[in-house]
């Protein structure tokens, strides 16, 4: 495992971050493919062998079963202070007025919610899940900069929103004096790249650490264009992602399986080492099969060249922008 810091912070972390969506109660929310506890821990357990420090997850997974999950995991198979441990606020978690957003009440109710799933004192990375239209940014902003001051958590990070949004918000914490976000969370993979130009030099020129989610296109760059899976299946929100430009999906997927059988290794490895080469980048990876975890390590050690990455990304076509919401 390669290690990194996080950002232009002081932070290490190992360069890949194992994402816990897929870890969580069934029966809860809305992931029927999520992994119960029994199945979930081995997969945790294997990370941290494999010299994972890094975890994610969220409140709203999984109606807060990820973070039990993950908690009672890290509990049971790490150190507290060599784990850092993230996770995100702004999903709707229960039903009527303040159930869901970036309300100062909302931020502030669920960070003591999710220590105590988690339970921990504190998380290292506390994100804001999506951007909140209906608050104003100085209210959340403040909210945050109080659970830093607490000592709830350690850093504050973002996920998806439009480039302007960020920078906007980033002005207004340097203007206030408050905690500053140290990363990004954001949809980049060979399938989606809109990020690339607004987003990510915008990362680039304030030192912010990316986080891509979903690397692998939810899989999609990994399996045949027409090969399913139960979550293929099953994802709405993933559904959400991949509507339009199927022939020019389909020829990037194509140009990873080429390059894959050339080097003779799996595609994962191929669309994560894609996504590496990129500086100040931690991908988020799931884990729900014993290679998934074996696959991504590999690829640290995979060094596309410039020509192979010209083929990877010679078919792309503009997209919609998805995943803000």
């Amino acid at each position: 495992m390669d290690y990194v810091k996080l950002g232009r912070t002081g932070l290490d972390v190992s360069r890949l971050c194992l994402g816990c969506m897929s870890y969580g109660d069934p029966n809860q929310g809305s992931h029927a493919w999520t992994l119960p506890e029994e199945e979930s821990r081995g997969f945790i357990r294997k990370a941290i062998e494999l010299g994972f420090n890094f975890f994610d997850t969220a409140n709203v997974y999984s109606a807060g079963t990820s973070e039990e999950i993950v908690g009672r995991a890290l509990k049971d198979f790490a150190r507290r202070d060599e784990i850092v441990l993230a996770t995100k606020v702004h999903g709707r978690m229960h039903p009527g007025p303040n159930g869901a957003g970036l309300s100062r009440k909302a931020i502030l109710s669920e960070i003591d919610k999710s220590l105590k799933r988690l339970g921990t004192d504190y998380v290292d990375l506390y994100q804001i899940h999506r951007f909140d239209y209906h608050t104003p940014i100085e209210e959340t902003l403040e909210a945050l900069n109080d659970v830093v001051r607490a000592g709830k958590a350690r850093y504050i990070g973002a996920s998806s929103m439009y480039a302007w949004q960020f920078a906007k918000m980033l002005y207004t914490s340097e203007r206030h004096g408050f905690a500053r976000f140290v990363t990004m969370q954001n949809y980049v993979n060979l399938l989606y790249r809109e990020e690339e130009r607004e987003m990510l030099p915008l990362c680039a020129a304030e030192g912010i650490g990316l986080m891509p989610w979903s690397p692998l296109a939810r899989g999609r760059l990994t399996r045949d264009w027409a090969a399913s899976t139960a979550r293929s299946e099953t994802d709405e929100f993933g559904g959400t992602l991949y509507a339009a430009s199927a022939e020019a999906d389909q020829k990037v997927v194509q140009a990873v399986a080429a390059i894959a059988e050339k080097r003779g290794v799996p595609r994962a490895q191929v669309a994560l080492a894609w996504v590496l080469q990129k500086p100040r980048t931690t991908p988020i990876i799931g884990a729900t099969k014993p290679n998934h975890l074996d696959d991504a390590v590999a690829a640290l050690q995979l060094r596309l060249n410039a020509e192979e990455i010209a083929a990877l990304e010679a078919p792309y076509v503009p997209h919609a922008v998805v995943g803000f919401s």
